[in-house]
């Protein structure tokens, strides 16, 4: 009986751990058509930016709506306010004159502003390899392109993005520390 019950446990175990990855699947499912049909959207995050020789962390602030979208630097103080437009096909950077030049994270034109701009893209089109359950959350490993793989965190409980990685070429080359999703 004993020989009998084990491999009995053994598959309703394996049954019940594909039923809580379907169920985070369909929960990110869901919350990706959401975020595609939103008109407008904002949020704040902590950006920590990892280049060959240097690290860079910046406060950034984004909203989009239907004319496109806006990363504007919180911090650090010195360049708060410069802000990033992007619109389908072309990118502006303003403020009095001032050039921000940080330098691309990669082959491929990531920056620290054009992070947020690249993330709520792959949260609303990339393929979705995979869905899991993290520590109380929900995550996801995007494929927005051959070269970019996004891996994103939801509360398990109101569905808004807290935490968000981007890996160019395997390398992670942006930490996002999302908050005030709206």
């Amino acid at each position: 009986m004993k020989r009998l019950c084990l491999p009995l446990l053994l598959v309703l175990t394996l049954m019940l751990s594909g039923c809580g990855q379907n169920a985070a699947a369909a929960k990110y499912q869901d919350f990706a058509e959401k975020l595609l049909q939103k008109e407008t959207l904002s949020f704040t995050a902590d950006v920590r930016c990892e280049y060959e020789e240097k690290t860079v962390s910046f406060t950034l602030g984004y909203s989009s709506d239907t004319e496109g979208s806006t990363v504007t630097v919180i911090a650090p103080e010195l360049i708060r306010g410069i802000r990033a437009h992007a619109k389908a096909g072309e990118t502006s950077v303003e403020y009095d004159g001032l050039i921000l030049d940080t330098g691309p994270l990669d082959d491929f034109g990531l920056s620290p502003m054009s992070a947020l701009p690249v993330l709520v893209e792959a949260m609303k089109t990339a393929y979705i390899d995979s869905v899991w359950e993290e520590k109380g959350e929900y995550a996801a490993l995007l494929v927005p392109s051959d070269n970019m793989n996004v891996q994103i965190h939801l509360d398990k409980y109101t569905m808004c993005p807290v935490y968000a990685e981007l890996v160019s070429d395997g390398r992670v080359a942006a930490f996002i520390h999302i908050r005030d999703w709206t």
